[in-house]
C-alpha cells in the first residue's frame, strides 16, 4: 500500500466517524443464517477504518481483529470501540496483517477492498484463514440516478472531485476482479437496502469524509460548499435529504 493511499483519510477522520453510513443489521443476520459467521468465530476486519464494520460484529459477541494501517483512523476506532474487550486493534495492512497462520474463521472488508494490492492480499487471506473460511467484501454502494436529488448530487461529486472517477470503488466491483480473487463461480452476491436522512451539516460532513473531495484550504472549497448548499435547499424536504445505498456483499471461499 502506497504512502499516498495510506494517508488519504488522515484529515477526514472526524467527518468519517460522524457522517459515513453504517451497515444494515440485515447484512449480519444473513451472514449468520448462512453460517458465514457463527458463534465463537474470530473475524478479521481488514481495512477496519474507524470501526463502522466492526461495531455490529462486536455487538454480536464475535472476536474481531481490526486491521488498519492509518493511524488516525485506527485511533478513532479504538476510541469508538473502547467498551469491547473482544476488539483487537492491529496496525497492519491487508497485504501483511500480522496475524497468525489459520487464525481467523472469516475475513470481512467493508468499503476497503478497492484499496488493496489484490495478488498480495489474496495470498495473505489464504494464509490467515482457517480451513473452509469465508471472505466477505462489502460496500455501501450509493445510488446515483434513482431520484432527482441523487442525480444532481452525483453531478456535483464529479464536478468537484479531484480524482473521483479514478478511486471510485465501483471500478473494483467487476466480475473479472472477483473471479480472479475468489475463483470463477466461487462466490455469491447479495444486496440490502440502506439510506441516510441527513440535514445540511450531515450532507456537508458526508462530502468531506470522501478523500477525493476538496477539503478546507483548497482553492475550490468555498465555491463547492456554496453549490452544495444550493443543491440541499432545492431538494430538501422537512430539512433533510436522503442518500440511498445498495449495501452489496460478495462472499465466498478463496480458491
Amino acid at each position: 500500500m502506497s504512502k499516498e493511499i495510506l494517508n488519504r483519510f488522515s484529515d477526514r477522520v472526524d467527518n468519517y466517524v460522524k457522517y459515513r453510513p453504517h451497515y444494515p443489521d440485515e447484512v449480519f443476520d444473513f451472514l449468520e443464517s448462512e453460517k458465514i459467521i457463527d458463534k465463537g468465530f474470530t473475524i478479521a476486519d481488514i481495512g477496519s477504518g474507524t470501526g463502522i464494520s466492526a461495531d455490529p460484529l462486536l455487538k454480536r459477541n464475535y472476536t474481531v481483529y481490526g486491521i488498519e494501517p492509518n493511524k488516525e483512523m485506527r485511533k478513532a476506532a479504538e476510541k469508538f470501540l473502547i467498551e469491547y474487550k473482544n476488539f483487537k486493534s492491529v496496525a497492519a495492512t491487508a497485504e501483511n496483517t500480522m496475524l497468525e497462520n489459520a487464525s481467523v474463521n472469516t475475513i470481512i472488508a467493508g468499503q476497503a477492498f478497492h484499496w488493496f494490492d489484490r495478488p498480495k492480499t489474496k495470498a495473505e487471506f489464504k494464509r490467515i484463514l482457517k480451513p473452509n473460511g469465508f471472505v466477505v467484501l462489502m460496500w455501501n454502494d450509493r445510488q446515483t440516478n434513482t431520484t432527482d436529488f441523487l442525480k444532481v448530487y452525483e453531478d456535483f461529486l464529479q464536478m468537484f472531485g479531484t480524482d473521483y472517477k479514478e478511486v471510485n470503488h465501483k471500478n473494483t466491483q467487476d466480475k473479472k476482479i472477483f473471479d480472479e480473487f475468489l475463483g470463477e463461480g466461487n462466490y455469491k452476491e447479495k444486496t440490502f437496502f440502506n439510506f441516510q436522512d441527513i440535514d445540511f451539516t450531515g450532507l456537508k460532513g458526508r462530502v468531506l469524509s470522501s478523500s477525493y473531495m476538496p477539503n478546507e484550504g483548497h482553492k475550490d472549497f468555498d465555491f463547492m460548499i456554496s453549490c452544495l448548499k444550493k443543491i440541499f435547499l432545492r431538494y430538501q424536504e422537512n430539512g433533510t435529504v436522503r442518500l440511498v445505498y445498495d449495501t452489496k456483499i460478495y462472499y465466498g471461499q478463496i480458491q
